[in-house]
């Protein structure tokens, strides 16, 4: 648990377009000691290759709603048009309970949100290396149809053009080992701002006694 005169946790937002590779560069920061993911709700169905609770707790729309209504999401959005994701507040609170730095996977909408409540949450953008690499990988899934991919695409677009509002570092993802090891360096120079060590500093010269 975190101690009083201790700064809270990180709380990390990851985005990018669907096929950037932000899901095992999420990994790549869970790597790291003392990192909790969140587990996002959604009401889109379950695909075979899909254990609910790992990535997703799926549930109906009625049970979405009813959680909109009690107030337990830290965020929430409705993609497509059609299946609606959220993050329940509970991960936070335990993220605090526990010390451990919150990762969020979650798209712009979501980031949105996030940093209007969290202000000193840190985001980072995912970035494809380019349009016809981020088809290529759309395509290789063999899970969508080509007006499925067109939308995806169409909705890359618009979600790289927000980059600027809400995300404090960018990574290109087109060297998965390299873009893992930033990442990490990331969450690493973070927690060695001067910020977040000045209560380990202060606790360090109060030792030395004297003024």
């Amino acid at each position: 648990m975190t101690a009083p005169n201790e700064v809270a946790p990180l709380v990390l937002i990851v985005s990018g377009p669907s096929g950037s590779g932000k899901s095992t560069l999420v990994q790549k920061i869970l790597e790291l000691p003392g990192t909790m993911p969140s587990v996002s709700c959604t009401t889109r169905p379950r695909r075979t290759t899909e254990a609910s609770g790992k990535c997703y707790d799926f549930i109906t729309d009625k049970e979405f709603g009813a959680m909109v209504q009690r107030g337990e999401f830290l965020e929430y959005a409705q993609v497509f048009g059609k299946h609606s994701y959220g993050t329940p507040k509970k991960w936070l609170e335990e993220s605090r309970k526990t010390g451990l730095d919150l990762v969020l996977e979650i798209d712009v909408q979501g980031a949105a949100q996030v940093k209007q409540k969290l202000p000193e949450s840190v985001a980072i953008f995912i970035l494809p290396p380019s349009r016809e690499e981020l088809e290529r990988r759309l395509r290789s899934r063999g899970q969508d149809s080509d007006e499925e991919i067109a939308r995806r695409l169409a909705r890359a677009r618009d979600e790289i053009a927000e980059f600027g509002k809400y995300y404090d570092y960018c990574v290109v993802n087109d060297d998965v080992a390299r873009a893992g090891l930033e990442v990490q360096a990331i969450v690493t120079a973070l927690r060695c701002s001067s910020a977040r060590r000045r209560g380990r500093v202060e606790k360090l010269l109060a030792s030395f006694g004297g003024k």
